[in-house]
């Protein structure tokens, strides 16, 4: 039991109506599972206002309430703290609840469009690697040292962020890295946490169903670094044009990251394969198994970071060395057939477009470039013209089909799709709702030599029609294709 007074002392509370002294048992937002002894804050979210469900908590035996407004009717013996943003009091409030985990290890920060998921997996991955002890909480899994615990959202929800960061203090975690999503920092989710350091990786075509705009995209990604401490560093990517826009109001330290002008951290791509590349940064010489400039800017975050965090260079060279891909992303699918598999993440039109210029800066061009990919569906309609128009243009070939489609028709998607390929391309297209079987199609139009990429879901294992989701592994599938072909 904790007092809800020591609770709330970081909140900015308006009003009190009630005793100020009560004990509480836990802290929730869900009034489905409030129960006797807990304190239940009335979130307005994106589809529901938990304030119209004030009275089912109190029904439920809650005595302590957190709300930007009243009820009506005050319940007998109830507690209400009136706050202006009952989002950003649970941030800080589900903190105190765990006695502030984010200042007991050094908790880092990655935002933006692409790289999120594999600066935060390979940072937890170098650092784990090379002996410290650490967590990582991501898109695909969060991770206490060795320990998986499996992921439900980029970036989970206050009190589950909190409650992960307590249990990696348990461990003995120094170190913790986090995938930061606009919709997080939109909503509040990282407030009352302490970031060492924060990372910008780039803005792109993303998440405008839930922004409306590009300015209000960026501005959500500018939040996190208006409000990191002096105490903190903001490693901008300065490629993006976006990039020094992140740092305009930030007390943090500002270092940048480059491949193309002067930069704190400075790279460059000299050889590519597809099993890795080399690549300069400083004045130090690497060979990475990651491929792609997209990654050389990554691997350039990855350098910078751990360099800002206190690793040596000639810890951090060894260990750079050793890394790997995240699940999903620039997946070489190995077969005896001599087919190139490729399986990528990639599910905005300039993720799309890094892996196929990635790919076609390898390649020899005397193979065909079959390329599968869709749109998920209730997401960010615009952009799936221009997907299949960046897919159509550096293709040979484009099958068109069933990503996510949730609860929209998949033909209806794909049609929206090859609206955006130019005429001179129609010959090239192909269209196939059934995802299993656009693979398929992909392996048996292939021959030996020929590169295929499957774009879209990356490490993602299932897919989600209806609001059921059914098992379904991109790499899984391809690997079946390819070892089956004949």
């Amino acid at each position: 039991m904790k007092a809800i007074n020591k609770i709330l002392r970081s909140c900015s509370v308006k009003d009190i109506i009630g005793a100020d002294n009560r004990m509480v048992s836990d802290i929730i937002f869900d009034s489905r599972k409030s129960a006797d002894g807990m304190a239940f804050f009335a979130i307005k979210g994106t589809h529901v206002d938990g304030h119209d469900y004030i009275k089912s908590a109190e029904q439920n035996g809650v005595k302590v309430v957190v709300c930007e407004r009243v009820p009506e009717v005050l319940g007998d013996d109830v507690t209400y703290y009136v706050v202006d943003d009952c989002a950003e009091a649970l941030g800080y409030a589900a903190s105190e609840f765990y006695d502030n985990p984010s200042r007991k290890l050094r908790l880092v920060g990655v935002t933006g469009t692409n790289g999120k998921t594999t600066i935060a997996t390979l940072l937890y991955r170098l650092f784990f690697n090379a002996g410290y002890p650490c967590g990582l909480l991501s898109t695909i899994e969060n991770r206490i040292n060795n320990v998986v615990i499996p992921s439900t959202h980029t970036t989970g929800d206050q009190i589950q962020i909190n409650e992960m960061l307590s249990k990696m203090v348990d461990a003995g975690c120094e170190y913790a890295f986090m995938e930061v999503s606009s919709h997080a920092i939109d909503q509040d989710r990282i407030a009352g946490l302490h970031f060492e350091g924060g990372i910008f990786t780039n803005l792109t075509h993303d998440h405008l169903d839930y922004h409306k705009t590009v300015a209000a995209y960026r501005d959500a990604k500018k939040k996190f670094f208006d409000n990191l401490p002096s105490t903190a560093f903001a490693l901008t990517n300065i490629d993006d044009r976006n990039g020094m826009v992140m740092l305009q109001n930030t007390k943090a330290v500002k270092k940048t990251y480059s491949l193309r002008t002067d930069a704190d951290f400075k790279g460059f791509v000299m050889e590519s394969y597809f099993d890795g590349m080399e690549m300069r940064i400083n004045r130090s010489n690497i060979f990475t198994f990651l491929v792609g400039n997209f990654n050389a800017s990554n691997i350039l975050a990855i350098y910078g970071t751990a360099s800002l965090l206190g690793m040596s260079d000639e810890e951090l060279l060894k260990e750079v060395t050793k890394l790997h891909s995240a699940p999903g992303r620039f997946q070489i699918v190995q077969s005896e057939s001599g087919i190139i598999g490729i399986v990528d993440y990639a599910h905005t039109p300039d993720a799309l477009k890094n892996v196929l210029d990635t790919i076609n800066e390898i390649r020899t061009h005397n193979e065909t470039l079959i390329t599968v990919a869709g749109a998920g569906g209730n997401r960010d309609a615009a952009k799936r013209p221009e997907m299949s128009k960046v897919a159509a243009m550096k293709s040979d070939r484009l099958i068109l089909t069933s990503d996510n489609p949730r609860y929209e028709d998949p033909d209806e998607i794909i049609r929206q799709m090859k609206t955006g390929v130019g005429g001179e391309y129609y010959n090239k297209v192909l269209c196939i709702a059934d995802r299993r079987e656009a693979i398929r199609t992909a392996v048996a139009l292939a021959k030996k030599g020929d590169i295929i990429l499957v774009a879209g879901k990356g490490h993602e294992n299932y897919q989600e029609i209806k609001g059921i989701r059914y098992h379904f592994d991109d790499v899984e599938e391809l690997t079946n294709a390819l070892n089956n072909r004949y």
